[in-house]
């Protein structure tokens, strides 16, 4: 394996490393946006979106190489050429299935950065959804004490027999809180509407990175199948020529 490959089969072990971290389960997605407002992460924040154009027009260049290379390893081989290099066909497949490798290597490593940039999307959204969340029940539990002291208020108003134009103004009041607090219902709903989708969303990220994993062991699979069939081409080979040299 060249270092162009090397460098794109690590990349790929990387991104499957970090979203296996992102779906552990008992790191919250508080812990997440901690990690993603550190000091560290917020140096290179500014220029993230030119790292990543670059890193993936790189990985489009060698998955696009790497179909040139199946291609032209694909087309049948020449008569001639089989009879007098008879080892040119193993040399042959063995070159098609290092171009296949490389496109399944290229072609997962692009695909998985797309996944990983939607999965802290995603996270750093819920955990702003919850801060959210937290911050409207709070201002809830806030309103509603400040209302129920306006009409204990209003209660002991009416029992000092207050005059009508204080009676007015405490129910000017108590009207306008209940107003901010139904305002206050209302976003609180919003806000858990919002919550509940995201999760959704990182539901479905979450089962397709999973596909995306079961499809990466098939491959593996389809690899070590391939490996034998090479295994075996190379060992009739290798009985071929012995017995020419009888």
């Amino acid at each position: 394996m060249t270092l162009q490959w090397t460098f794109v089969a690590a990349c790929l072990y990387a991104e499957i490393f970090i979203i296996t971290l992102l779906l552990l389960p008992f790191i919250s997605p508080t812990t997440w946006q901690k990690v993603f407002r550190s000091k560290f992460l917020a140096m290179i924040k500014s220029y993230a979106n030119i790292y990543f154009t670059v890193f993936i027009a790189i990985l489009l260049l060698l998955f696009l190489e790497s179909i040139r290379e199946v291609r032209k390893y694909s087309e049948p081989m020449e008569a001639e050429d089989l009879k007098h290099h008879p080892e040119a066909e193993t040399l042959y497949h063995m070159k098609l299935f290092r171009a296949q490798r490389n496109l399944y290597i290229a072609g997962f490593a692009l695909f998985l950065q797309f996944v990983v940039r939607r999965l802290v999307v995603l996270i750093a959204t819920e955990a702003t959804l919850m801060a959210e969340c937290q911050a409207s029940k709070r201002q809830a539990e806030s309103a509603t004490t400040a209302a129920q002291k306006m009409l204990d208020e209003k209660d002991n108003s009416k029992n000092d027999n207050k005059d009508t134009k204080a009676k007015e103004k405490g129910d000017n009041l108590a009207n306008r809180d209940a107003e901010e607090l139904s305002k206050t219902h209302e976003q609180l709903e919003q806000t858990k509407e919002d919550l509940y989708h995201a999760k959704l969303e990182f539901a479905a990220m979450k089962k397709q990175a999973e596909s995306v994993n079961e499809e990466y062991d098939r491959l593996l699979e389809e690899h070590t199948k391939l490996q034998k069939k090479v295994s075996v081409l190379e060992g009739s080979g290798a009985g071929t020529e012995d017995k020419k040299d009888n």
